[in-house]
């Protein structure tokens, strides 16, 4: 039996931007069904919001299978889709790529949004009003110096999601994309791979958006008419212009 109110899947969760659309979308009237790996944290969300946690590794094909499977078994449907898991490793230049990390970022921002997309994209179908919203990033607009990596995967994510648009032209889903500039979270401190002096130098002095002001933007999209489609949004904050290109005030 399907669920009575829609339902949104979101990948990543557990924490950030994730967690955060999780609690505006429960609070625009979605049942939410969470992903990510943090099964612990996951449940935290879930019971704020009161939604559903399903454990989730987005680079695993049978991770991915198995979360499909729960949320149709569980829910009977999705209405939306928030493919939010993503991240960027290092910010080494290109003559000192890392490319486990190159590796590890495509895995996760590409191929990841491509298996859930890939999964849940008939019950989108079948819903007869479905919506895929992709959490992107000016990196994926703009290439930067030390960005080489995450510039690649995020492009690559862009470009797919805008393909999904016009493979589903005339389909009932919706799809959007939202590019956030500089947003504090824990995404710094994830790319330094736990320096936390040089995930603090990222925000010095800079007034960032926050995960809520990207999830609000999340539920504004997904609450639009259904015959509106607001295919893309570069979010940045006041105190940003372009990628590198930042307001600082002194402290």
């Amino acid at each position: 039996m399907s669920h009575t109110q829609p339902v949104a899947v979101v990948t990543g969760a557990s924490s950030g931007i994730g967690a955060a659309s999780a609690r505006a979308l429960a609070a625009a009237g979605f049942h939410v069904v969470l992903g990510a790996r943090r099964l612990d944290r996951l449940e935290q969300v879930a019971a704020e919001t009161g939604g559903t946690a399903i454990p989730l590794d987005v680079t695993q094909d049978a991770s991915v299978e198995a979360f499909a499977k729960a949320v149709d078994e569980r829910l009977g449907r999705c209405d939306l889709l928030v493919n939010n898991a993503g991240g960027a490793l290092g910010a080494d230049p290109v003559a000192q790529a890392d490319l486990a990390d190159w590796q590890r970022m495509y895995d996760i921002n590409v191929l990841g949004t491509v298996r859930v997309t890939k999964a849940l994209l008939p019950a989108l179908l079948a819903s007869g009003d479905g919506q895929v919203i992709t959490i992107g990033s000016i990196a994926g607009r703009e290439p930067y110096k030390g960005g080489a990596g995450y510039n690649a995967a995020k492009h690559a994510e862009a470009a797919l999601t805008r393909v999904l648009r016009l493979e589903l032209l005339g389909q009932p889903v919706r799809v959007s994309e939202i590019d956030p500039g500089m947003v504090e979270t824990d995404f710094s401190l994830v790319r330094f791979k736990g320096d936390q002096a040089k995930a603090d130098a990222v925000y010095a002095g800079v007034e960032a958006l926050t995960a809520e002001d990207v999830a609000e933007t999340v539920a504004w999209v997904a609450t639009r008419p259904s015959h509106v489609n607001v295919d893309q949004i570069l979010l940045m904050p006041r105190d940003q212009a372009a990628a590198q290109v930042l307001h600082r005030r002194e402290s």
